[in-house]
Parts: structure tokens; C-alpha cells; sequence
């Protein structure tokens, strides 16, 4: 069935084809930047896509290359994608990460402020949706610490935050943490392996997202932000305190040996 735009198109020629393709290109924006869409999503096959669009498929194919030229989707062998957002941010920073060891403090610190925020919005706004994506993401943390599976934990602690930065709905936040969410994965894994040497850590942490989990779904902005700052404020003194012992212990070894270039005996 030929929709109104299709006539337009046809009646009135190209200006009016333009017109539609930049209202349909904007109808996908907006998609993805309320993360309905989100980087990686692969799109509706054409035909599928016009349809649910309501708009004909000469219009949807140049609202397609508008987006394509502003970066925020790309054609991967026969498919259009969700641009990975954030991408020439978060690689810089991943390799700096891997290089320089100083960084880290800044991105907890960074982070500190980001899940506060995070979470004392999500408290005010969340909605039943984003509360029961709360609510899964910790039972999935419960189960894998209970089944022990450290990187099933690991992928459900980062589900946790970012289901936090979705119920912000503060669309900037939500949009700079899922760009950030490679460096959030990595820093994940990372701070766990290197905390988990500690026995009593794991179940720190599990409580330190219990709470912040009660906190948001009672609704308790107060109680949120400061569990969610307390929380980063853990992770960050843990791995500080963590890499001063092993510090010392390196310059224990190094006195023991001479630092291997000493003749000793």
C-alpha cells in the first residue's frame, strides 16, 4: 500500500524525497540516541526496515547514506550496523590504559562522579523497565558469585552499570558511559583479577552493588549516590592499596638479589 510520502515523492519529485529522507534519518537518530539502537545493532534487512518506517525504499536508502556519512552507521558485508560510538575516544584511551598505569586513577575518579550521578538519577527517574533491567543484572551477579564464574560476574557487574546509566535518562551520560563501555569492560576485569587476590573483597563487592541495587529501586536518591560513590571509592583505595604492596614487596626481592646486578657470596 503506497503511504503518503511515496506520493509526495512522485508528485512533487526530489525536494520532497529529501525532505523525507531527512525526517526518516532523523526518526533513526533519535533512536539511537535514546539507545534503542545501540553500537553494533545490526539493521532490519530494506525492505523489512521501509515498512516498519513507513516510508518507500528509494526514501529509506538516502536517509541510509545521510547517516552513513555522518558516521553513525556503517555497511558491513551486505548489512548496515549501529556505529560503534565513541570510537575514536575510547581506543586512544584503552592503549593509554595498557601503557600508563598513573591513569587509572583518573578514570576512577572520572568514574566516581559518573556513577553517582548514574545512580542518584536513576533513584528519581527509573521506570518499571529500567527497574527490572536493574533487578536482572543483579540476579545475574548473585548467580555467578554463587556459581563461582568470575568472568559471568565480571559481564554482569558491567551490565549493571550500564542498565544504571540507561535509567539516568540523562541522555548525555548514557551516551558517553556506552561509549566508554570498552574501557568500562576492560576496567572491570582488570580491577577484579587483581582484587580478587584479596578473599574478602569478592563479597564486597557484590554487597556494595546490593546496596546500590536497593537503594535505586526504593526509589532513595540519597542512599543511591552515596553507595555508588562509596563503591568506586572501595575499587580505587583496594587496587592502591593492592599496588603499594606488591611495591614493596618488588623492592624486598630487589634488596634480597642486589637488584641482579650485584656480586654477592
Amino acid at each position: 500500500m503506497r503511504n503518503r510520502t511515496d506520493v509526495m515523492e512522485q508528485d512533487e519529485g526530489k525536494p520532497a524525497a529529501d525532505g523525507a529522507a531527512a525526517r526518516t534519518a532523523r526518526q533513526i537518530e533519535t533512536l539511537i540516541l535514546e539507545g534503542a539502537l545501540s553500537p553494533g545493532d545490526p539493521l532490519l534487512p530494506e525492505r523489512e526496515l521501509a515498512e516498519r518506517l513507513g516510508v518507500s525504499r528509494p526514501t529509506l536508502r538516502q536517509a541510509l547514506k545521510l547517516l552513513e556519512s555522518r558516521g553513525l552507521i556503517l555497511a558491513d558485508q551486505g548489512r548496515r550496523l549501529v556505529a560503534p560510538l565513541g570510537r575514536g575516544l575510547t581506543d586512544p584511551l584503552i592503549a593509554l590504559m595498557a601503557d600508563h598505569g598513573e591513569v587509572v586513577d583518573d578514570y576512577l575518579e572520572f568514574r566516581a562522579t559518573a556513577e553517582r550521578m548514574a545512580a542518584g538519577l536513576a533513584a528519581r527517574r527509573a521506570n518499571d523497565v529500567d527497574r527490572a533491567r536493574i533487578g536482572e543484572a543483579m540476579a545475574a551477579i548473585d548467580r555467578a558469585h554463587d556459581t563461582g564464574s568470575e568472568p559471568a560476574e565480571a559481564a554482569a557487574d558491567v551490565a549493571l552499570h550500564l542498565a544504571l546509566y540507561e535509567a539516568s535518562h540523562n541522555l548525555v551520560l548514557m551516551q558517553v558511559m556506552r561509549a566508554l563501555t570498552g574501557l568500562l569492560r576492560r576496567g572491570v576485569m582488570d580491577n577484579r583479577e587483581t582484587m580478587f587476590r584479596r578473599p574478602e573483597t569478592r563479597e564486597a563487592l557484590r554487597a556494595q552493588h546490593r546496596a546500590i541495587h536497593d537503594a535505586v529501586l526504593a526509589g532513595d536518591a540519597a542512599a543511591a549516590e552515596t553507595a555508588a560513590e562509596a563503591h568506586i571509592r572501595y575499587v580505587h583505595r583496594a587496587l592502591g592499596e593492592i599496588a603499594a604492596a606488591e611495591a614493596r614487596l618488588a623492592t624486598s626481592l630487589r634488596r634480597l638479589d642486589g637488584g641482579g646486578i650485584a656480586r654477592r657470596g
